[in-house]
């Protein structure tokens, strides 16, 4: 496969980029020796904020994850026409079908769900298309369903009644008579919705049109669907948790605080309390298949010109993101020391993190030694497997922008 690589240095001062359950920077053992460690996770996000705020002018990343985007497709259903009643009825349900609903918080899902405005759209025009009938019958479901038992869907066998396969026989019965089971909502859910949903997934992939031009950030982070696996999209790009090339170990922040409107005779602090932090020099690395972005399944509806500007706005985000973990009190905010963007015509991406296997240790800072060790651990890997680059650049041998142009020549 043809693929980007980015291999990056960047020393980041006192900070906790990612912190774990106790508020302490992550970590992890490398060579033998404790790293600090940023999630792929926390550095993807960071990436995906900096590139909608700053760089996506074209509107391509405008995907969101949330648990509460049954709120959203109300309102396109309202826009459809629909009664604020039954768009939230329909949406209620639309939810239920694709991460099945909380039934301790109304309006919100099980799981975060990742979907594009143009996707809102597209789930209610199937929805308002659906026979006044199977709309009917998803409104008096969401009336009827025993949403406190929505957490647990294997209902008793006492609750299901001969008949009542998939909930309609339940639904003709006299409001109060019985609850709707919440195994049987889900399973009338599922017939109503599945078909229609997939059938308009279906005609969207005979023309080339699985994502939307608005859904580039889930072309590129990929999302899983476990209730609908044709909604599943594989992650065009791939991260490696960023490890610091050095042993590090976490340090504790002393901090008081003054009540200023104590009286002076009164000593002592108002607060006193603790913080941990660390320091480290990174190696960070992501790659990006630059022809799975092309394919049917992400964002072949777009022309070259268009994913040239996804993958221009991808590579620079990914170089100049960083998490914002205790950002006004620990501003981490700093720009890599050395990027290496390869593109390679086949093969897989192979991350140079074996480079500082064994830790770097100087007694004049890291970042030097690190990218020297970075060069040669890519020579040895080339030469000793054949690797082949189609470009190599190296930053800041090169602008950022000269950079950009020569990764996005690549991209058709």
């Amino acid at each position: 496969m043809k693929h980007l690589e980015l291999h990056i240095i960047q020393s980041v001062p006192v900070a906790c980029l990612n912190r774990d359950d106790l508020n302490s920077p992550k970590t992890a053992v490398f060579g033998g020796v404790q790293r600090a460690r940023v999630s792929s996770q926390s550095w993807k996000r960071a990436i995906r904020e900096l590139a909608e705020e700053e760089f996506d002018h074209l509107g391509q990343f405008k995907g969101k994850r949330s648990r509460l985007f049954v709120e959203k497709i109300s309102l396109e259903l309202t826009k459809l026409g629909e009664t604020e009643e039954s768009a939230k009825a329909l949406s209620l349900c639309a939810g239920h079908y694709l991460a099945k609903l909380d039934p301790k918080h109304e309006g919100k899902v099980k799981t975060l769900v990742f979907l594009s405005p143009l996707e809102y759209e597209l789930i209610a025009k199937i929805l308002n298309a659906l026979e006044d009938a199977e709309k009917q019958k998803l409104i008096d479901a969401i009336e009827k369903v025993d949403k406190a038992k929505l957490a647990n869907e294997e209902d008793a066998e006492s609750d299901v009644g001969e008949g009542e396969a998939d909930g309609e026989e339940v639904l003709k019965k006299p409001k109060g008579e019985k609850k709707l089971t919440a195994k049987k909502f889900t399973q009338l859910v599922t017939k109503i919705i599945k078909s229609p949903l997939e059938k308009a997934l279906k005609e969207k992939n005979e023309k080339m049109e699985k994502l939307p031009k608005d859904a580039a950030d889930i072309a590129l982070f990929g999302r899983m669907v476990a209730n609908d696996p044709s909604l599943t999209v594989e992650a065009a790009s791939m991260f490696s948790h960023s490890l610091s090339v050095h042993k590090v170990d976490n340090e504790i922040d002393f901090f008081s605080a003054v009540d200023e409107w104590q009286p002076r005779e009164e000593a002592g602090a108002g607060m006193t309390g603790t913080l941990e932090f660390n320091s480290a020099t990174y190696y960070r690395f992501a790659a990006l298949n630059i022809d799975m972005l092309a394919d049917a399944e992400h964002l072949a509806s777009m022309s070259g010109e268009e994913r040239q500007s996804v993958v221009r706005t991808f590579v620079e985000s990914t170089i100049k993101a960083i998490p914002g973990a205790r950002k006004n009190t620990m501003n981490g905010n700093t720009l890599p020391d050395y990027v290496l963007g390869i593109v390679r015509e086949k093969g897989h991406p192979v991350q140079l993190i074996n480079a500082f296997e064994k830790p770097v240790r100087s007694s004049q800072g890291y970042s030097a030694k690190s990218v020297e060790l970075l060069k040669s651990e890519y020579e040895k890997l080339a030469g000793t497997w054949g690797i082949e680059a189609a470009l190599r650049l190296e930053i800041p041998d090169v602008s950022m922008k000269t950079f950009l142009d020569g990764v996005v020549k690549h991209v058709m």
